[in-house]
């Protein structure tokens, strides 16, 4: 097989036949031996079975249905991990990202010789919150984290074997998945792609904060350290300040002032528990972590001979 391409399903039911007719036209121009997997995410449309008549149709498709909604990262791993090709084309199916930059990417990697093209936004689509909160994700990650990320990554990127044989052999269970494709390394190059806006985005205000939390504690301690510089830099003042206070009282100044006191207690005891949900945070990844359930479960494989559609089976660990 000399060429997979990978996409997800969620809510992807008024794009999915314009989609393969597409992709499929673009990876015929290429000349290449391919496949489609298609990871339904839990889907709440028809999906599915749009999908499956896809594969009816056409024999180089197949499903993989899971057993439930684990998340787009999650899902893109396990299509990631199912793919055989040589080469491997991972684009969303919501025809936001044009599945003709397949010939354009085959065309950048073989200029360049890198191991992954992967596609970055000329400028970020969407209203002014979406970008205004994309560009804060990014900036507050280069500051909170040891690991870079380019900005304005699309999902869309064409990869060799051996870059996604490495990328899946990750283990997390907190999965960040533009962090993963950064720390894996090999030749990496990006190439301007113009995203087109289906409507409003799903990630919401909270959900991208979250996104960003997530992706922090899963590659930077910087936080804890913080925590500790914060402690030591609040014990100091506050010696200077027990040494000052004791002086004037030594002198015959009389010490008052209840506010300050309380507004010291109430300061510390707000630091004291932001720090302890920074500790938690980490804490709670690590839970998460040691009990290393599988990253996701694949209920059936429906199309190219079924393989393995009989068995519910898991994305190895």
């Amino acid at each position: 097989m000399e060429l997979s391409i990978v996409t997800t399903l969620f809510r992807s039911a008024p794009y999915l036949r314009e989609f393969h007719r597409r992709v499929t036209l673009a990876a015929e121009k290429l000349g290449l031996d391919f496949e489609v997997v298609y990871v339904n995410d839990g889907s709440p449309d028809d999906s599915q079975v749009i999908a499956e008549s896809i594969c009816d149709a056409d024999p180089r498709a197949r499903v993989l249905e899971l057993s439930r909604n684990f998340g787009h990262h999650k899902a893109m791993l396990t299509g990631l991990a199912d793919a055989r090709g040589a080469l491997v084309f991972l684009i969303d199916s919501d025809l936001e990202e044009s599945p003709e930059w397949l010939i354009d990417f085959d065309s950048h990697r073989r200029t360049t010789g890198a191991d992954v093209v992967y596609g970055v936004q000329e400028r970020r689509k969407g209203g002014f919150l979406e970008r205004w909160s994309g560009d804060l994700f990014y900036r507050l990650f280069a500051v909170l984290s040891d690991c870079p990320m380019p900005r304005d990554m699309a999902t869309a990127r064409l990869m060799t074997r051996p870059y996604v044989r490495s990328l899946v052999a990750h283990e997390d269970r907190e999965v960040c998945l533009a962090g993963l494709w950064t720390i894996t390394g090999f030749r990496q190059t990006p190439l301007k792609v113009q995203k087109l806006s289906k409507g409003s985005s799903t990630y919401s205000l909270g959900r991208r904060l979250a996104v960003l939390v997530n992706a922090v504690t899963s590659f930077s301690a910087l936080p804890l350290w913080g925590i500790f510089c914060l402690g030591c830099l609040i014990l100091g003042v506050s010696l200077v300040a027990a040494l000052v206070m004791v002086t004037w009282r030594l002198l015959g100044h009389v010490l008052e002032g209840w506010t300050s006191v309380m507004l010291s207690v109430w300061l510390l005891g707000g630091l004291c528990l932001f720090s302890l949900g920074i500790i938690g945070v980490y804490l709670a990844k690590v839970f998460g972590e040691v009990k290393r359930r599988p990253l996701t479960v694949v209920r059936s494989i429906y199309g190219q001979q079924e393989i393995g559609a009989a068995e519910p089976r898991r994305l190895a660990s």
